[in-house]
């Protein structure tokens, strides 16, 4: 039941992740899954694991570090605003 809750709240922190950089409409339900997934641990390896916590990620590092990964993975595949 762990690894669900973590795989929903990780597609939850990549739709946020995807909205903050307006990229949401490009990525679909698994990117935002990994997305969620890969930018909570690089949000707590950078920022620690302060704030609110669910299935043991903490949100708000999470979020941060999914937006990150958006960004970087954005500009090196070339994705726009306006691609969609």
């Amino acid at each position: 039941m762990g690894l669900l809750w973590s795989l929903i709240v990780g597609a939850i922190i990549g739709a946020i992740a995807g909205a903050i950089t307006n990229h949401g409409a490009a990525m679909g339900w698994i990117s935002n899954i990994v997305a969620g997934l890969i930018g909570a641990w690089i949000g707590q390896a950078l920022l620690g694991t302060w704030g609110p916590s669910l299935a043991g990620m903490a949100l708000i590092p999470s979020i941060i570090g999914a937006v990150i990964l958006v960004l970087i993975v954005s500009v090196i595949f070339g994705l726009r605003k306006d691609d969609a």
